[in-house]
């Protein structure tokens, strides 16, 4: 466990993040949680850095504030994302659609056998 290489005190944060000294129910509904509430809370802050964003604008290192160069955000940038967006997700249908073993591992089709150990494992 990484958290448990922490020196001093790694041990007592495992066990906290565990919720016990074991893996159990507690573990489980802390992990779900936090898997289900973590993207809520992405979006929340992706938000506010893109009205940060469009309201301050972009720094710029040289210092000059030349407004005649100036692209706006929406709709041009948010047409760029949106076709950049739609052509990855295109592909990606594709790929599921067309060829879907491409991307999975043989192993996956091998039929699990509970009496048998296999060959990486001995």
């Amino acid at each position: 466990n990484l958290v448990s290489a922490i020196p001093y005190f790694g041990g007592s944060l495992v066990e906290w993040i565990w919720g016990g000294f074991s893996v159990g129910q507690a573990t489980l509904n802390r992990f779900f949680s936090l898997h289900f509430i973590l993207p809520f809370i992405m979006t929340v802050f992706i938000l506010i850095h893109l009205i940060f964003l469009h309201d301050k604008g972009s720094t710029n290192p040289l210092g000059h504030n030349y407004h005649l160069n100036k692209i706006n955000f929406h709709p041009y940038f948010t047409w760029k994302d949106m076709v950049g967006f739609v052509l990855v997700i295109l592909a990606l249908i594709s790929i599921c659609c067309f060829a879907p073993y491409v991307l999975s591992d043989p192993e996956n089709f091998i039929y699990a056998n509970p009496m048998l150990t296999p060959p990486h494992i001995q």
